[in-house]
């Protein structure tokens, strides 16, 4: 046999070992990058599919439901997928009351726990933006009653409580190192849930949406793509994109109440794959180049200028076009996928085929048993 065709062979057998280290660097996503599964539409397939789907199909293995649907909870039982559920806004007055929260506890967490991986509950969603003074008032109220109902269920080491909370919390966010809460809401609501959340040892949550802030501009800045950034000149440091500027502004908040130590999750984020003629940067492309460079980035361990060398629990908003929605059109195409659970694009989340991972496997073994016999003849 030839060097050439040792030659050959090796640069195959390289070939086929990079592909099966790609693999590995897509299943790097496991374990911190979820999807927000929304269920405001009429066409989408049963629940158990859809958690087939995502174990068997998908590198997704973190859920956020926007209730406690009973149906989807017995469909992620045994699948290790971990899930959060969340109150409904309209029930947190309800949750500050003791017996409710224990009730609401048994009714639909402990029929499911731990058959079921529930990791999370959020009491609401973006609560302060709804102005709902009632709602306001009662949150963090709600967020420890929840708690005490858990710590009673022998539950709290399990499941954490959090919220999350839109951008519009905020009533500063550029540059991001003067980003601060709005006045009123910083003291009387937002110190005393981080306090809660310090002591329950849960994350603060936000939903950053780089897509809502962007102009024809700053489109670029937004994507994750090549562009002039923003510069900080309070703390010297550069930005790249939009997303680590929203995240560093919820830091310098966080940081001017005394909270810098807490984790933050990305509770939602997303970009629609169609819109409004009117809208710019609405398309297929546009979603996938944000979604893939999302992924790559808050997994990376780089983590923001403000906080470097980490990595951002996040969770995509969403699993699935809506088609019930109200709003405007691009409110209907946020989703990874069709109803059919076909891709709307490909951002690397699906898994290859078993079949051919099989294949790749044994053809890497013929090779090296081939080069291997071809080094002992020509070297023995």
């Amino acid at each position: 046999m030839s060097k050439e065709l040792i030659s050959m062979l090796s640069s195959r057998l390289v070939a086929v070992i990079s592909f099966f280290l790609a693999l590995t660097l897509v299943k790097g996503f496991e374990g911190t990058f979820g999807v927000n599964y929304g269920t405001v539409a009429n066409n989408l397939p049963p629940p158990a599919q859809v958690a087939h789907f995502l174990l068997e199909s998908t590198v997704i293995n973190r859920v956020r439901l926007f209730d406690a649907n009973p149906e989807i909870l017995r469909a992620f039982a045994h699948t290790g997928v971990a899930v959060t559920i969340s109150v409904p806004n309209d029930q947190i007055p309800d949750l500050t009351k003791l017996n409710f929260a224990q009730q609401w506890v048994e009714d639909y967490i402990q029929p499911h726990t731990p058959a079921t991986n529930i990791v999370r509950i959020l009491v609401g969603n973006e609560v302060i933006s709804t102005a709902n003074k009632l709602l306001i008032v009662s949150l963090v109220t709600a967020m420890e009653t929840l708690q005490t109902a858990l710590v009673a269920a022998s539950l709290d080491r399990r499941i954490q409580v959090s919220t999350p909370h839109s951008l519009g919390i905020l009533s500063n966010s550029s540059p991001p190192s003067t980003g601060k809460f709005r006045q009123g809401y910083d003291t009387h609501v937002i110190k005393p849930l981080l306090s809660f959340l310090r002591d329950s040892n849960s994350p603060f949550m936000v939903n950053p949406y780089p897509f809502f802030d962007c102009s024809p501009d700053t489109l670029d800045y937004a994507l994750f793509q090549p562009n002039a950034g923003v510069f900080d000149e309070n703390t010297q440091l550069f930005y790249t994109n939009m997303l680590d500027a929203q995240l560093d502004a919820v830091f310098s908040a966080m940081k001017l109440l005394g909270f810098d130590d807490l984790e933050i999750v990305i509770a939602e984020t997303g970009w629609p794959s169609m819109g409004d003629a009117t809208q710019f940067g609405v398309d297929a492309k546009s979603a996938a180049e944000y979604n893939g460079n999302l992924m790559r980035h808050v997994t990376s361990g780089v983590g923001t200028p403000l906080m470097p060398n980490r990595t951002f629990e996040t969770y995509i908003f969403a699993l699935f076009n809506e088609d019930l929605k109200p709003g405007p059109t691009c409110e209907r195409y946020f989703g990874l996928f069709r109803p059919d659970m076909t891709p709307v694009y490909d951002i690397g989340i699906l898994r290859p085929t078993v079949a051919a991972a099989a294949n790749i496997q044994h053809a890497t073994c013929l090779l090296i048993i081939t080069v291997g016999l071809l080094i002992i003849k020509n070297h023995g």
